[in-house]
């Protein structure tokens, strides 16, 4: 692993990153082909918010958060913190103090691929964070490791400047050079979302908007009336 720090990593612009932040995850994901998501077990600590912001990437040792400290001072508005380690670790590698560095940075939240802690105080705080694990256990100082690297997470690519997009549902992230085509597919996916929800509450149904009687037709599924049900 080479240990370095990158510094100036390109964004994309504030307005796309900032669009993105008021669509939801699991719309995102499906625009891009059902690509991008970092997994079921990447889970919110809180409830009820929806980010937006560009990856300043961390690799870390496990049970080592030094990188973390050393990644702050590439942090600035609109970013999100992304740490993962080396090997899978259950670590509490970030709480209350890195928040508050990172809040008074401008930074929008954290995705921690190790453990979390501090958690009521970071919800008082309003600094949202979504984990893979909740860990009291801390962490030492010692191991080097990058800031800005390419890493991965749940078997997806993140580079520094990416687009990460989490809410509820959990975390997509858009690679920063496909982020404006990305941006419209996920509009026009909003849009017909929106027109089908119109549908279901004029009461038409799936079956037919979606046109799938003639699927179940061909995969032989029929209609038969229940045995006990009154006679016509």
């Amino acid at each position: 692993m080479e240990t370095v720090i990158l510094t100036d990593v390109p964004r994309p612009a504030r307005e796309t990153v900032e669009a993105f932040s008021t669509i939801g995850v699991a719309t995102v994901g499906e625009a891009l082909g059902r690509t991008g998501d970092l997994g079921s077990d990447l889970r919110p600590i809180q409830q009820g918010t929806r980010i937006a912001g560009t990856a300043v990437t961390v690799l870390s040792w496990p049970g080592d958060n030094l990188m973390i400290h050393a990644a702050i001072e590439q942090c600035g508005p609109g970013d999100i913190l992304v740490v993962t380690t080396r090997s899978p670790s259950q670590h509490g590698m970030f709480g209350e103090l890195f928040a508050t560095g990172l809040q008074r940075r401008g930074v929008v939240g954290a995705i921690i691929d190790a453990g979390v802690r501090d958690t009521q105080e970071l919800r008082d705080m309003g600094f949202p964070v979504w984990s893979r694990h909740v860990n009291v256990m801390g962490t030492v100082k010692n191991t080097p490791g990058a800031v800005n690297v390419p890493i991965v997470v749940a078997g997806q690519v993140i580079d520094a400047g990416d687009i990460l997009v989490c809410d509820d549902d959990g975390v997509v992230v858009v690679p920063r050079k496909g982020a404006d085509e990305a941006l419209v597919l996920s509009q026009a996916r909003v849009a017909k979302e929106e027109a089908t929800r119109a549908a279901f509450i004029d009461g038409q149904l799936g079956l037919d908007r979606y046109g799938m009687r003639p699927v179940l037709e061909e995969l032989g599924v029929t209609y038969r009336r229940h045995p006990e049900a009154d006679p016509a």
